[in-house]
């Protein structure tokens, strides 16, 4: 089945992205040293511990450029598996899939390395009843594969964009005068969800009342996190956010907050260590 992804155009990004591999010379170094009619048969595997995320779009690549390649994905997005495990059998052209590999690994290697440490984020908070949210701190072009990837981690996704949702932060309230008076532009503007940073208790108060639907309370010690949730008392939903890092993140849930959501996800998790060794056939 082709991977297909709302807000995601698989073939344009495969087109792009062999683009700025080949340039205006193509692969020189197949077309120099392997025979036109050579085949090749190889296995992508990883050598950590992952979760899984990218297989789909790796296929991609290599279809580009070998439509005949017979390609056989060995895992499930999203599954969890051991270092060694196989998660990609590939056979065709040997030039086609060896100027395909590099796209296909790197993509499959970033995606799994934001999936495997989502994983880890969500596996941490089991039981508090707070769900992990990721944010729009994405490489710019890849937030729709980022956000995937997080969702394949266990991570619910948080705003795609500037457009589904407000956030009023202090720079907002800045122009706007107070914080009542942000929300209330909001309310005006005909804004459905209403998102309000707070990084003071007193700031709560305005702000539910004059129409926020969702607070982020922006860097709060878990002291602080419990007295706002205490305040809202379930009249909508309270995250919790900034700095928020993995031996941190189980206090912070365990005040009560609805979400908490963590920027490094997408900003800093490290690719996964996955290789393709080929061989002739």
């Amino acid at each position: 089945m082709t991977f297909q992804l709302d807000r995601f155009d698989l073939d344009a990004f495969v087109a792009a992205t062999l683009k700025e591999d080949l340039g205006e010379g193509g692969d020189i170094t197949s077309a120099a040293v392997i025979p036109a009619e050579a085949r090749f048969a190889g296995m992508m595997d990883t050598r950590d511990g992952i979760v899984v995320a990218g297989l789909g779009i790796a296929a991609a690549f290599f279809r580009a450029l070998d439509p005949a390649a017979r390609i056989e994905t060995l895992v499930e997005e999203g599954a969890q598996v051991a270092a060694g495990t196989d998660l990609m059998r590939v056979e065709g052209r040997a030039r086609g899939l060896l100027t395909a590999e590099r796209s296909a690994l790197n993509t499959v290697q970033h995606l799994s390395g934001i999936a495997t440490m989502t994983r880890a984020y969500v596996d941490a908070i089991a039981g508090t009843g707070a769900t992990l949210l990721d944010t729009r701190k994405t490489i710019p072009g890849l937030r729709a594969l980022e956000k995937y990837a997080t969702r394949m981690g266990g991570a619910q996704n948080h705003r795609m964009g500037l457009w589904d949702a407000a956030m009023i932060k202090d720079n907002h309230v800045a122009v706007a005068g107070d914080i009542g008076e942000a929300v209330r532009r909001a309310v005006a503007g005909g804004i459905a969800s209403i998102i309000v940073e707070v990084d003071r208790i007193d700031q709560i108060p305005p702000a539910l009342a004059a129409g926020a639907t969702h607070l982020l309370l922006d860097n709060m010690a878990p002291p602080m996190l419990r007295e706002a949730v205490t305040l809202v008392a379930g009249r909508v939903p309270t995250e919790a956010s900034g700095g928020v890092r993995l031996d941190t993140i189980r206090a912070i849930a365990e005040t009560g907050v609805t979400y908490v959501s963590v920027g490094r996800l997408t900003q800093s998790a490290p690719a996964a260590d996955i290789g393709l060794d080929f061989a002739l056939v």
